[in-house]
């Protein structure tokens, strides 16, 4: 059996009876044609069968299709579902992903970016925090940001502050003697500080009693059930036998400090109510599910991509039109209540 042969632009040149250059100019600069010859040749392609080289493509215009991403972990649920959710949008703007996990090591990232940019990535999503947005500005390559600091590149984030605000006027609603939020110490140009200063405001507008407790929680199981441990052991020596609203920063810990309820008293106590916020997996697979504040994850990823790519066929443009300042998109969230926000007395 014969094998079959590769269509090549000599080929189409024959079929269309157009110049080796036009049918280059096709692929490589398509706004260079007219319409007319452009479908002539895509016409072409068809009856050909051609299969385009990828290979070839990228050595022609320096094109990959390539977008790189960097993640700070895969310890919390939420980067995980992110990333599964950017990944699905291939099927839609067709761009592939190269992924590294930076870990919070600055010069980890520094070298994975090198890397990144020898690969001719078009484009990076960046959902770590650990570089500034002025020196992933210097880049000089389109860059969107998610949930980080993003003072000079584009970003798409959740609205953390009126998550908050849903989250602490739930459990107020709800009775609350007190109200808690844990949280680690954070800047306050993060998006997520927004969680942050939304609790205090529904807390101090309202006149409820409340506490922050903060921790130097890290992408560490072992040592963020420690850290819950102690803030269990402090609520239930301060406000033993009041009716405490837990917000808790993430549905990570908000099911840990869940199953350390649940180990000590064999249930979810009377006296707890507990919030999380993403919406991530876990919240909805706890051994009681989880009310939380669910960030629209594939909204933020789709929205992510899809400002990647805009900025990506801008710089494609034979005249680009240079961003005068960075675009910051905003989703809002969405309150989701479940068992540990309800009346769960036996």
């Amino acid at each position: 059996m014969s094998k079959k042969k590769n269509v090549t632009f000599d080929d189409i040149a024959k079929f269309t009876n157009f110049s080796k250059t036009t049918i280059s100019r096709y692929f490589n600069d398509p706004d260079s044609l007219t319409l007319e010859n452009q479908a002539i040749i895509s016409h072409a392609l068809e009856e050909l069968n051609y299969k385009e080289n990828k290979v070839a493509k990228i050595l022609a215009n320096g094109k990959t299709e390539f977008i790189g991403i960097i993640i700070p972990s895969l310890f919390n649920h939420y980067y995980s579902e992110m990333l599964n959710q950017i990944l699905l949008t291939y099927e839609t703007f067709g761009y592939k992903f190269l992924v590294f996990v930076g870990n919070e090591r600055e010069e980890t990232e520094r070298r994975y970016i090198e890397e990144l940019m020898a690969y001719k990535i078009e484009g990076m999503i960046i959902l770590s925090y650990t570089l500034s947005s002025r020196e992933l500005a210097g880049l000089q390559i389109p860059i969107v940001t998610i949930e980080r600091e993003d003072e000079y590149v584009c970003s798409v984030n959740t609205d953390n502050y009126m998550g908050a605000v849903q989250a602490v006027s739930l459990l107020a609603g709800k009775g609350c003697d007190v109200l808690i939020h844990t949280n680690s110490p954070i800047s306050s140009n993060l998006p997520a500080y927004g969680r942050i200063r939304g609790f205090l405001d529904v807390c101090l507008e309202k006149n409820l009693r409340h506490q922050i407790l903060y921790k130097p929680f890290a992408h560490n199981y072992d040592l963020t059930q420690i850290y819950l441990q102690e803030i269990l052991d402090e609520l239930e020596t301060k406000y033993k036998g009041m009716k405490k609203g837990i917000f808790v920063s993430n549905d990570d810990h908000a099911n840990i400090l869940l199953n350390l309820l649940v180990r000590k008293y064999g249930r979810l106590p009377d006296d707890y109510l507990i919030i999380g916020f993403d919406n991530s997996p876990v919240s909805t697979g706890a051994v009681f599910p989880i009310s939380t504040v669910g960030q629209q994850i594939d909204r933020i990823a789709y929205e992510a991509v899809k400002l990647l790519v805009d900025l990506m066929n801008e710089r494609k443009k034979r005249r680009p039109v240079p961003l005068r300042e960075p675009i910051h998109k905003v989703v809002p969230p969405v309150l989701l209540r479940r068992a540990t926000t309800e009346d769960h007395s036996e």
